[in-house]
Order: structure tokens, then sequence, then C-alpha cells
């Protein structure tokens, strides 16, 4: 039997919840990665997403080290990029107390965390009560160095780590089942008056590269989400350009804009209502024009 025993008391409790698809070649090192926190988890929950692996009986392994539950979730092997995390978090969310959980934090099963992970998070998260989001950075291995991965932004956090206050979570109506999630989330928290926080120098191990296993056709679906936040034409194209030079992979770029535009043709219903359009817009725009020195 699991005994809470946190070496350092806090008034601030954690449910983490990890979506898991055959990760049984690294979600042991996660596990034990958050075993060794200084500040423990009150709750954790694995969601086995339908593994063709033995994750499941991997993650079974810590039930006496961790006040962990492991659930097995049915759902389509294809991994859509956005839905399927999205839809086994929310099957692990069904089991958090959110009235007895002052933060939220959806994990991926490939992380390894410092020790002082959580504890680092706790104190941002105590530093002002409008902060609703934190988290630190992810790493990734490159000719044996652990590197920022590029895609890291410090004013983003990435969906591998992310961080709620509760009362920010339930202020955005949690996460939304669609790639774009992670940006979908941090925008409505800014549009509500929450801060997003990122802590310099806290670094995460990330032992899968972001959208390994993504397939082609999965690109066209990132087109599709900037148009279901009213990125705009311009926005789109200036973003998707972007993306596929950081990806050094120029025919993404292509695949973004045919999602965007068979979107519109289709009408497709938006994520975001208009005012919140017109406010991930200005805050876009005045992030480039912050970068061009305007």
């Amino acid at each position: 039997m699991y005994i809470a025993s946190d070496p350092k008391p806090i008034a601030l409790r954690i449910a983490i919840i990890i979506p898991a698809y055959n990760e049984a070649s690294f979600i042991a090192q996660t596990l034990e990665s958050l075993l060794a926190q200084t500040v423990k988890a009150a709750q954790i929950i694995v969601v086995d997403d339908n593994s063709t692996d033995n994750t499941y009986d991997v993650a079974s392994r810590f039930t006496d080290r961790l006040p962990i539950t492991i659930i097995r979730n049915a759902s389509a092997a294809e991994n859509i990029p956005g839905t399927k995390v999205i839809n086994a978090f929310k099957k692990g969310l069904e089991l958090v107390d959110l009235n007895k959980v002052d933060i939220i934090c959806k994990f991926d099963a490939d992380l390894i965390f410092p020790e002082h992970y959580l504890e680092d998070i706790v104190v941002r998260f105590r530093e002002s009560e409008k902060t609703g989001m934190a988290a630190g950075h992810c790493i990734i291995e490159v000719n044996n160095r652990w590197v920022v991965e590029n895609q890291n932004n410090p004013d983003h956090i990435r969906g591998a780590l992310k961080a709620y206050r509760t009362a920010c979570f339930k202020e955005i109506g949690g996460l939304r089942s669609s790639i774009g999630w992670d940006t979908i989330d941090e925008m409505l928290a800014r549009y509500y008056g929450w801060q997003v926080k990122t802590i310099e120098g806290l670094h995460v191990k990330h032992l899968k590269p972001t959208g390994a296993a993504y397939k082609p056709k999965s690109m066209q679906l990132q087109g599709e989400a900037f148009y279901k936040m009213h990125y705009g034409w311009l926005l789109t194209v200036i973003t998707a350009l972007k993306m596929a030079a950081n990806k050094r992979q120029p025919n993404l770029f292509t695949d973004y804009l045919k999602g965007y535009f068979k979107a519109q043709k289709n009408g497709i219903d938006p994520i975001l209502n208009k005012d919140q359009g017109r406010f991930l817009r200005q805050y876009r725009w005045n992030g480039i024009k912050s970068k061009l020195g305007f």
C-alpha cells in the first residue's frame, strides 16, 4: 500500500494524467522520475490508450510506490494528432475530482523529469494567483548531447508537459480534442486574464522527438487548425513558413496551406469564437512586430 510521504509539505495538490500509446520502452523512466520528486503528486493516472505492447504491465509495476491508477482506453490505433491523445487525457480526467486538486498536469509518457520539477512548478504557481499555466522546457538527445528542442519557445508551453492551475483549467473549458489544442489552451488562458509562464533552465528530457510518429497527411490537419483558430490567411502563411523552416521540411508549407484552404472551403466549424480569434491574431501580430523591432 502506497503511503504519501512529502518531505516538503505544501498546500497545492497535484494530479497528473499520462496518456500512453505503445510507450513500454519509455514509461518506466517517466514514472521513476516522478517517484523521485521532492514534491509528490497526490494522484497519477496512466491511460493505456489501446496499446499493442505491454505499456499497461510496465506501468502496473509502480502501483505500490506511487499514488497511481492505470486504466485502459479503447481507441483507434491511428495517431491523429491532438485528437487521440486528448481523448485519452479526458478519459483519465474522469477520475479526478477537480474540486480537490489545485494543479492538473497532462504529461507525456516519454519524459524524464529532474527531481525538483514539481517543486519548481509549485513555486511558480505560488508566486502569483494569476499564473494559470507553468512548465519547463524539453531537451532531446542529439549526437550524445542533450540540447533544447528546436520547437521550444519561451512564450509557449509544450504539449508534452502542461500544468494548469485548476481554476484556469476550468475557465478555459478544459482541452480541445484537435490538433492545435496546445496553442488554444494558452490563448484562452491569456484571453481570460491568466498568465502563461515557462521556467528558464528547467529542462525535461524528451525521449522521442515531437511529431516523430506523425504521418504526412497529419500536417494538413495543422493547417485546418489555423483555420479553426481564426488565424486568417496571411498569419497562416507566415506561421506555416516558420514551422516548415524549423522542421527543415519545405514541403510542409504546402501541406499546411492545403489544410487551411480545404477547411475554409468546407466551412469547418471554428474552435474559438470571433472575439477569441481576434485576441489570438492580435497576440500573434504583436509577437511578430516585437521580433521585427517595431
